[in-house]
Parts: structure tokens; sequence; C-alpha cells
């Protein structure tokens, strides 16, 4: 079995940016509880963007984290403070070199 690595860009609407944050910090606890949560962390982007750094033990447990309780919070409290939908990729890793710097 093979993890997976999401990262998903976030783009609030001018002068909206803090009450994003504030929404994304409000679900980070459910997340980092949902069975197959290894990494969920969200980060600051020089061009005011917000990121999610994701990594689950599978893309069925990555699923049903997608229709999971703690997202759907999160649609509802961002709802009307983002430019539009996140740009989205969801990735398979390929660990080489070191094993621990290696891979996400």
């Amino acid at each position: 079995m093979s993890h997976v690595v999401v990262t998903a860009v976030f783009r609030p609407l001018p002068g909206r940016r803090e009450e994003a944050k504030a929404a994304f910090e409000g679900v980070l606890a459910g997340v980092h509880a949902e069975e197959g949560c290894l990494l969920y962390a969200l980060h600051d982007a020089a061009d005011g963007t917000l990121v999610l750094l994701e990594k689950w033990e599978s893309q069925e447990l990555l699923d049903a984290h997608s229709v999971g309780e703690p997202v759907q919070r999160l649609r509802a409290a961002v709802g009307g403070l983002l430019e539009g939908p996140a740009d989205v990729v969801t990735m398979t890793p390929l660990p080489a070199g070191d094993p621990v710097k290696g891979a996400v």
C-alpha cells in the first residue's frame, strides 16, 4: 500500500485571508483525528494563498476524508471567502535517496 500526498492551494478574497485562515484552523483537530490522516498542515505562501499539505494512509481513507464532517464544516465556513475552488494535486510518493528526506 502506498501513501497518498495532497497539496491544496486556496486563494482568499482580498481582505478575507484572516477569516479563511481561521476557518481552516477550526477544522484541523477534527481532521487530525480522522482515520488514515498522517499529515494535515496549513501553510502561508508568500503570494497570500493558503496551502494545505496532506498525507494519507491510502486513497480510500482520503476519499472518506473528502466527504467527512470536518471537510463539510470547512466548506461551509469558507463559502464566500475564496476566489474559487482550490487547486488540488494528489500524488503518490516516489521515495529516493535518504529514506527520511526522500519522501513526505
